[in-house]
């Protein structure tokens, strides 16, 4: 049974949503798509609902570090999906959400418990805009990689990228697929080798595409360290911390690989 989904929503636990959005407003052009009573926050770049929840006791979340902390994931048929998920995973837990422009409808877990939204609305973003500043990168720790990919691929029709199969050859563990939109990546949470590389399980950093790199570099030195990527890193050429440690690569002339076959850059 085939089932597809794209990724169009990105969860923040925040210990002040009003801060992050202002910040991620400035400097990377996010549009506001609502407020709730609890304090949240919904920015999008066109393309994602990139939401800012408020820390809170009431979310009953299982893991409550603050940070970067679930992705979403708009699906074709959502009957299907769960399923399709149960066969897949016959005492896995599908729970359901609170809808509305803050969550998803359902949620289920990886196959290493990392929570996932899915919709079968893309999150309240509205009429799609393609532009730049624009996310293009997702990356996750796991324990194994390989596992996570399998499971993406089979549940959402997520692509194995080239990028990922040389990696194979090589012998490392790093993987990346994607959705046609977005260059999705899954790295080895044990890699003390691989330089640039940050022991952080689960959601790990994000990445957007830039077209004005040097401006957007000296607006963020002001507030926050900029540092470039190693040079072996086959994406984005710079990293930033936002105003609550998050991870934030930059990519101009690199770009990610969104599809097989398929780049796309800030130039």
């Amino acid at each position: 049974m085939m089932t597809t989904g794209r990724l169009r929503y990105l969860a923040y636990l925040s210990e002040d949503p009003d801060r992050m959005a202002d910040f991620y407003t400035r400097h990377l052009a996010l549009e506001e798509l609502g407020r709730s009573n609890s304090g949240d926050i919904s920015l999008t770049d066109g393309s994602f609902n990139i939401t800012f929840l408020k820390a809170r006791d009431d979310l009953d979340e299982m893991d409550k570090t603050i940070g970067l902390h679930h992705i979403g994931l708009e699906v074709d048929d959502m009957d299907k999906v769960i399923t399709k998920y149960l066969d897949r995973t016959p005492r896995g837990e599908v729970i359901e959400e609170q809808g509305g422009l803050h969550f998803g409808e359902v949620r289920i877990f990886d196959p290493e418990c990392h929570a996932i939204s899915l919709s079968e609305s893309n999150f309240g973003i509205g009429r799609e805009e393609t532009r730049i500043p624009r996310m293009a990168h997702i990356a996750l720790n796991a324990l194994d990689p390989t596992n996570i990919l399998d499971f993406y691929v089979d549940m959402f029709n997520f692509r194995e990228l080239d990028t990922s199969r040389e990696r194979r050859q090589q012998g490392r563990k790093n993987r990346f697929a994607a959705d046609g939109f977005t260059n999705f990546a899954i790295h080895p949470y044990y890699n003390i080798t691989l330089e640039g590389h940050e022991e952080r399980f689960g959601m790990n950093h994000i990445g957007f595409l830039v077209s004005d790199m040097d401006e957007k570099l000296a607006n963020f030195k002001k507030e926050i360290p900029v540092a470039p990527r190693p040079d072996s890193r086959p994406y984005a050429e710079h990293r930033i911390r936002d105003l609550e440690a998050n991870g934030v690569d930059l990519s101009m002339a690199k770009g990610w690989e969104v599809d097989l076959g398929k780049w796309e850059n800030g130039v």
